[in-house]
């Protein structure tokens, strides 16, 4: 696990100086020891956290001519075994690590080395006798992997800060893409809030040669259900994966230890580690308001299968004065509450351990949000109601009082592209408009939500509406939060978080899950929860999702807090993007009792303090 920076281009002085710059923004990622390549065209930079050959291991890596060289960020779990392919093909090895796998992987099978690849990746190979980079990301953006490509220069990157130090590098904001996270709580697509920088999505790899950028696309994940196993097999099949998956995922040269929370995926995560390993180091998070922390569960559950546990409790004010960091760690302006207990945790855990396993990805995969559940509750709704009374009983609903009902009429007269949680998750299309500053370019270039996804939507029209759902979800918001989330607050305190879940065997056997034994009425990750129970206690196994419960809403309504939003509301730059007196509106809202405004003002919130962390505290970082 690492970081890797560098540009492509033959125009930049003091190359390796400026190299070095880059690579020390991101030194949070890789803290034990730095590397590079340089000639008159590629810079190559590297920051190592050593999990694997800890003494041979150092990167940027050569082949056996030095013709090519790699810098990677990730692990690749099935590298012995590719290892020993390659051997038998006549490749020579210098190390012991699964960086020069993936070298020698490329010489031997081209751009299809990247669906031999077995973990979490992103990583560039400089190919020096044809001038040419290649790069890729792993299938489900577990690490992240950013580039420009303007007049000058190709820069790239696990982090855009790296950028920051390279002098053709021109820092700007990205309005047009301010609607969107007001609406989403992240940008889709391959835009980032600064302006010019892209993200290479999830599962698909890259070719940059003689000023040319070409991107092609090698996974997508589909869901292809198979109806002809019963629950009990399904119940064993489960099983065996994610047994597999963590055995496969315990590959490390350092201690490696697990978060814990409460519910079904990381207990059932923690427990598979711990059953082949002994004493195993369980982190947890919760809060000093009790309502909101769930400890005691965690506690109880690590107790049973005998793992040793270790919490921190958090305050309001140790949390909010985070804030800024947690911005500056995360690149990109990112309002999930749960950002918050999770930068504690990986803090935490990073006193005692270099790698976590965690339960990321589960939901996405088997079914676990509760609002998977909504299109059963208006099934039969929609198969007696046709369309036009549906939509006119919607259209009186709008102007009835807020009167159980009222909603679910509303919703259910809109296809499901249209009503999908997510789309308009923080934001309205109409309230972003009155939110954003009037005749400002990010009001002006605003696009409807409902095009931003229209094309996935298109891509599963075959698929029943829970199924969609996942897989909008898998496509957007588990790579462009969930995901990045989960990297950027691990690599802040330098600590390798591995998710088994999202692992290429388990999405196997949960691409073929028939749609029941996902989402029911009674139950959402219906088959992980029977799976689970063959593990561990019943009621940990059908415990409900509550996902990291952060008592946001209340400390927002506490004069300290409260009064440091209203700064950030009143600022220069609140006043150039937003309209200040809507936005201060929706604070006195909150703050008189309302509920319901909370994640709104978080939101702006959060915008405003990256803002400020980029473009005006942290100016000189900039070459």
């Amino acid at each position: 696990m690492c970081g890797i920076t560098g540009f492509i281009d033959s125009t930049t002085t003091e190359r390796k100086a400026v190299l070095s710059r880059m690579a020390d923004l991101i030194k949070h990622r890789g803290p034990d020891s730095d590397g590079y390549y340089v000639d008159d065209s590629a810079a190559l930079g590297f920051r190592r956290l050593s999990i694997i050959d800890l003494d041979h291991g150092h990167q940027p890596i050569a082949n056996e001519d030095e013709s090519k060289w790699i810098t990677f960020n990730g692990e690749i779990y099935n590298f012995p075994l590719l290892r020993e392919q390659l051997e038998e093909a006549g490749h020579t090895f210098r190390t012991d690590a699964d960086t020069e796998v993936i070298l020698h992987g490329f010489e031997e099978w081209g751009e299809d080395v990247v669906n031999h690849l077995r973990g979490m990746f992103a990583f560039v190979i400089w190919d020096r006798e044809s001038r040419t980079l290649f790069g890729a990301r792993d299938p489900f953006g577990i690490k992240p992997f950013y580039y420009q490509h303007n007049e000058k220069t190709f820069l790239y990157g696990s982090e855009i800060k790296s950028f920051l130090a390279h002098p053709h590098f021109h820092k700007a904001v990205n309005e047009r893409a301010l609607a969107d996270y007001l609406s989403f709580e992240y940008i889709p697509g391959e835009e980032t809030m600064f302006d010019g920088v892209k993200k290479l999505l999830a599962g698909h790899f890259f070719t940059f040669r003689e000023g040319k950028l070409s991107i092609e696309r090698y996974f997508t994940p589909e869901f292809d259900e198979d109806p002809t196993k019963s629950l009990d097999e399904w119940t064993e099949t489960i099983q065996t994966c994610i047994t597999e998956s963590v055995d496969t995922h315990r590959i490390s040269d350092v201690e490696v230890g697990c978060f814990l929370s409460s519910g079904i995926d990381s207990s059932y995560i923690t427990n598979e580690f711990a059953s082949k390993t002994s004493n195993v180091k369980a982190f947890s998070v919760g809060y000093s308001e009790e309502q909101f922390s769930e400890l005691s569960y965690a506690r109880e559950f690590a107790n049973h299968i005998d793992v040793n546990f270790s919490a921190k409790v958090l305050g309001a004010e140790e949390t909010f004065a985070t804030v800024p960091d947690i911005q500056y760690f995360m690149d990109e302006p990112l309002p999930n509450p749960s950002a918050l207990p999770l930068f504690f945790l990986t803090k935490h855990a990073a006193e005692s351990v270099k790698v976590v396993m965690s339960g990321e990805g589960a939901d996405e995969l088997f079914g676990g949000y509760n609002q998977y559940r909504e299109p059963l509750d208006y099934a039969l709704y929609t198969r007696l109601v046709p369309v036009p009374v549906r939509r006119l009983l919607a259209k009186g609903a709008v102007h009835l009082p807020k009167v159980p009902g009222r909603r679910f009429l509303t919703r259910a007269a809109k296809p499901l592209s249209e009503r999908f949680f997510r789309n308009q998750y923080v934001f309205s299309e109409a309230e972003r408009l009155k939110v954003l500053k009037k005749g400002s370019l990010a009001a002006t270039s605003a696009v409807p939500t409902a095009e931003r996804t229209r094309a996935l939507f298109r891509r599963c029209s075959h698929l029943d509406d829970i199924t969609t759902m996942q897989y909008v979800d898998i496509h957007t918001w588990m790579m462009h939060d969930i995901n990045l989330k989960a990297d950027k607050m691990s690599m802040a305190h330098s600590l390798e978080l591995r998710v088994p879940f999202l692992d290429r065997g388990v999405w196997a056997v949960a691409r073929r899950l028939p749609t029941p034994l996902r989402v029911s009425k009674e139950s959402t990750k219906t088959a992980l929860r029977y799976a689970a129970e063959k593990r561990i206690p019943r009621a940990t196994a059908r415990k409900k999702k509550l996902g990291f419960p952060v008592p946001l809403n209340g400390w927002l309504r506490e004069e300290e807090y409260a009064t440091k939003v209203r700064e950030a509301f009143n600022s220069e730059a609140a006043e150039k993007f937003f309209d200040r007196d809507y936005i201060n509106g929706l604070l006195d809202r909150h703050l008189s009792g309302t509920d319901g405004y909370m994640k709104r003002i978080w939101s702006i919130y959060c915008f405003l303090v990256w803002h400020e962390e980029f473009f005006i505290k942290r100016t000189e970082v900039v070459a």
